[in-house]
This record gives C-alpha cells, sequence and structure tokens, in this order.
C-alpha cells in the first residue's frame, strides 16, 4: 500500500495543545478542568474507574493459587548425567556444568536414561528408579 492509497483519517496531523482558542484545543487542552487529570506527570493504573469499585473488585475469587506456597525443583534426567565430567554430582557441580539453572535451590535426579559409570550423587531428591540404577551401576545417592 502506497502513501496515495491510504484511506482518508489514516494520517491525522498531529493536534497542536494549548495554541489559542482557534484551533479547538486551547484554554484547558483537552484536560478539562481541574483534578488530577489536569496536572503534569498523572497516569492511570490499568483497571482503574474513577474512585468506583473496579470490577476485578467486585468479581468473586475462584479456586486456589498454589504458586505462592510451593517451591520450584530442577530436575536432571539419568540421560544428562551419562557425559558428565565429574563423578560427583551435587547442585554446585550441575550449575558448573549448565544442567540447572544458576538460581536453582533444590534439584531432583529422575530415571529416564541409563548410567555406565559410578557417580556419587549428593542432591535434595531422587526418583526410586534413579537411586536403583546409580547403584546398579555401582555409585551412591545421598539425599541432603
Amino acid at each position: 500500500m502506497k502513501e496515495h492509497n491510504l484511506p482518508s483519517g489514516a494520517n491525522r496531523n498531529k493536534r497542536r495543545l494549548g495554541r489559542g482558542e482557534g484551533n479547538g484545543h486551547g484554554k484547558t487542552c483537552c484536560r478539562g478542568h481541574k483534578g488530577a487529570g489536569a496536572r503534569s506527570g498523572y497516569s492511570l493504573r490499568a483497571g482503574f474507574e474513577g474512585g468506583q469499585m473496579p470490577l476485578y473488585r467486585k468479581l468473586p475469587q475462584r479456586g486456589f493459587n498454589r504458586t505462592r506456597f510451593q517451591t520450584d525443583i530442577a530436575v536432571v534426567n539419568l540421560s544428562k548425567l551419562s557425559d558428565f565430567n565429574s563423578d560427583k554430582v551435587n547442585l554446585a557441580t550441575l550449575k558448573d556444568a549448565g544442567l540447572v539453572r544458576s538460581n536453582a535451590k533444590f534439584v531432583k535426579i529422575l530415571g529416564s536414561g541409563d548410567i555406565s559409570k559410578a557417580l556419587q550423587v549428593e542432591v535434595n531428591f531422587a526418583s526410586a528408579s534413579a537411586a536403583k540404577k546409580i547403584e546398579a551401576a555401582g555409585g551412591s545417592v545421598t539425599l541432603a
């Protein structure tokens, strides 16, 4: 679409506020009389209805949000540990290897995949199948 094909009203001129009464935007400059909206630096927050009880406060709360109480646990599968360089596996070594995020506080080892080398694993949680596979490979699992 080219500029000469634009529909009428698509490119409007900017309102020139406070440039006299003749342009229709003089005196109060489209801000009304007094009040917060007439002042500089004023901005409405989302959902504000001019002091009336906003809709989001009128509606009843439904359900229960668990995210406030749950703890985030980083998970690592055994398939990722099979090509792990060190023989000690803990939160610090997993962070250094980039297998969990740097802000992780808890780690759980899951049993997806196989492992062949003996690892000394010190983590917060481990699934039963993961612990079984690690011990079968000659390693040990310690839950901290």
